[in-house]
């Protein structure tokens, strides 16, 4: 049995029009409407035009927001020798080797909201699938947390990097910001995000690719925005 929505959320809801808003109003309006006493996150969702099960249809990818994400990561960087002092001097929470690895094995630890790992260290790493895997913490080239570049990845990660990757039923899931942020940071946030998923296409995605964009705070309803919007974008980029 479905849960009834509490009488602030039924208040937030109402003032949200059965229409399409531009992303601006959808900004304004999301943080208008919030009811709850903490700094909620404000998160983006695409429902996408895709086959995530075709190879060729995977979108993902990465971005730093301009305006970060109003928390600061905890990072956990797996590596050895002097990779470890640079990752401890770039403000890693977490550094080490096999230590890490057997903690992770051992213990379940989970307590990093990304982990970076240099090559050398990924077929101890890969055995970490399990833990890692669900909770899209495992290190990967294409999103660039397997990199010998450790201080350069952690800095990324602490300014506001954001992995975005659709889900098996093609819809996108990131958070752009929290609701606290002054409008127009929430708003250049929301919009480099939306423009990182269209330019991330695939070529072998056929017909309408953003089928739908909502807008919400954490505990609060979705704003539908207005997907011709976006459609204009992609036009004047090809």
């Amino acid at each position: 049995m479905a849960r009834k929505p509490g009488k602030k959320y039924t208040l937030a809801a109402k003032q949200v029009e059965a229409r399409p808003y531009h992303l601006a109003e959808a900004v304004t309006l999301v943080q208008k409407i919030k009811f709850v006493k903490f700094d909620e996150t404000v998160e983006v969702h695409m429902k996408l035009g895709v086959d995530p099960k075709h190879a060729d249809q995977m979108v993902r990818g990465t971005i730093v927001l301009p305006n970060g994400l109003g928390k600061s990561k905890k990072v956990l960087v797996i590596c050895t020798g002097d990779k470890q002092r640079e990752a401890t001097e770039a403000g890693a929470d977490f550094v080490g080797g096999e230590e890490m690895v057997t903690k992770i094995q051992s213990e379940g630890w989970t307590d990093y909201d990304a982990v970076i790992a240099t090559p050398d260290m990924m077929r101890s790493v890969g055995k970490l699938g399990k833990v890692l895997g669900p909770r899209g913490l495992m290190p990967n080239p294409k999103t660039g947390t397997v990199t010998t570049d450790v201080a350069k990845a952690v800095l990324e990660v602490k300014a506001g990097k954001v992995e975005f990757r659709v889900d098996k039923t093609g819809v996108i899931h990131a958070p752009v910001g929290k609701v606290g942020f002054e409008n127009g940071k929430l708003l250049e946030n929301a919009s480099t995000l939306i423009q990182a998923v269209i330019k991330a296409k695939p070529s072998a995605a056929k017909g309408k690719y953003i089928k739908s964009v909502t807008l919400c705070s954490t505990m609060g309803p979705g704003v539908s925005l207005d997907v011709a919007d976006f459609n204009a974008v992609k036009a004047s980029a090809n």
